[in-house]
């Protein structure tokens, strides 16, 4: 059995995490404006995250199986909180992109190096876990959000903000990760661990199943503020309440998620909640005041919360491989297609507004209602 402290460590570190990526996405909007760049300019420099990522996940598998992921957490976060600092600082645009790119690096082995860990420690309890972990991850964005909130009313800039929190949180990571126990890796059928995660049918499958959800939040991220500034006349403070409506809604129903698919089966939870999400973008485009279409992200939050950490654990209980080669592999399909989704979204922005871009999202979450029996695939 998995022990208290253990299970309780990596709870924490799904919030720290969440803390380090979320902190420079809350400015997102001011780094765009301080950056002077157009809604299509910004699509281009956010590709720099995904660009960076993607070639990670590639080989995330064999670095997290060869040092584990303890020390991939704590030697890559503070990439991650350095760099979201940095961008606070160096106003320029290709500055901007270049530590993207090294927060990509940062974010794809983090990412997966916790989900890993979190499966690890559901096999060894043998209970759920990761949507709990998920849910205090969207608590951490949350903190987060809330906190760029207060920052932006203040008009305290990206380079305060960003700069007096990564100490912080660097000193919080180290508190948690180095008295960590070293996690014994779930058992396979497979061979050993390869070089390259490369997806398989079933990882793909599972991919075509979770990536509406995955694109409709980091959309819903990096676009909500923009969404309310550039519709509705309402207040920097008002702007800044989207993100964290979207990600109380998440926080919440992913914290009890666990005991309600284990009653009612995760298929259908998937359905009713990707349809949920579905009704949630409806209202984002044809919101007519800023209130409901911040109860309209709170809504899409409500729709997606779970769907991406049960991609997550079905692909990590497939038992062709290591655990750790199909979670690499289905976000790096992820990565590869956020690699054009920014430019996308901010190209339809720039030309029919920020409503049109999030109308773009729907189809992908009808793919993920018709794909949900995927999630009741072979299992270890």
């Amino acid at each position: 059995m998995a022990t208290a402290p253990a299970h309780w460590r990596v709870i924490a570190l799904f919030f720290l995490h969440a803390v380090a990526i979320g902190a420079v996405q809350t400015r997102i909007a001011d780094l765009q404006l301080l950056n002077g760049l157009s809604p299509a300019q910004l699509g281009i420099v956010l590709m720099g995250q995904p660009l960076g990522a993607l070639p990670m996940f590639l080989v995330s598998s064999a670095i997290i199986e060869r040092f584990g992921p303890r020390r991939v957490m704590l030697w890559f976060m503070p990439v991650v909180i350095v760099s979201s600092a940095l961008a606070g600082i160096f106003l320029n645009p290709v500055a901007l992109f270049i530590l993207l790119m090294i927060n990509g690096v940062g974010f794809s082995l983090t990412n997966v190096a916790i989900n890993v860990e979190a499966d690890r420690l559901e096999f060894a309890g043998g209970r759920r876990i990761m949507n709990t972990c998920h849910g205090v991850w969207s608590v951490g964005f949350l903190v987060t959000a809330l906190l760029g909130a207060v920052m932006r009313g203040l008009d305290i800039s990206p380079a305060w903000h960003l700069g007096l929190l990564a100490p912080l949180v660097i000193g919080a990571l180290l508190l948690v990760v180095l008295p960590m126990p070293v996690s014994v890796p779930r058992p396979h059928t497979g061979g050993p661990v390869r070089r390259l995660a490369l997806p398989t049918l079933a990882t793909l499958g599972l991919v075509a199943f979770g990536l509406g959800a995955g694109l409709t939040e980091g959309a819903s991220r990096a676009w909500a503020i923009i969404y309310l500034r550039d519709n509705f006349a309402v207040a920097a403070w008002v702007q800044s309440l989207a993100l964290p409506a979207l990600v109380a809604a998440m926080a919440v129903c992913r914290l009890c998620a666990d005991r309600v698919i284990d009653r009612f089966g995760q298929v259908q939870v998937a359905r009713i909640l990707s349809a949920t999400a579905i009704a949630g973008l409806v209202l984002v485009v044809f919101a007519p005041n800023a209130w409901i279409g911040i109860f309209a992200f709170a809504l899409v939050g409500v729709g997606i919360c779970v769907l991406y950490p049960l991609m997550l654990s079905a692909a990590a209980r497939l038992s062709d491989r290591p655990a750790s080669q199909n979670v690499s592999s289905v976000t790096m399909v992820f990565q590869l297609v956020n690699l054009g989704a920014p430019v996308l979204i901010g190209a339809v922005a720039e030309t029919f507004g920020v409503r049109m871009a999030f109308a773009l999202l729907i189809p992908l979450l009808v793919l993920t209602f018709i794909m949900a029996g995927r999630l009741s695939g072979r299992s270890a």
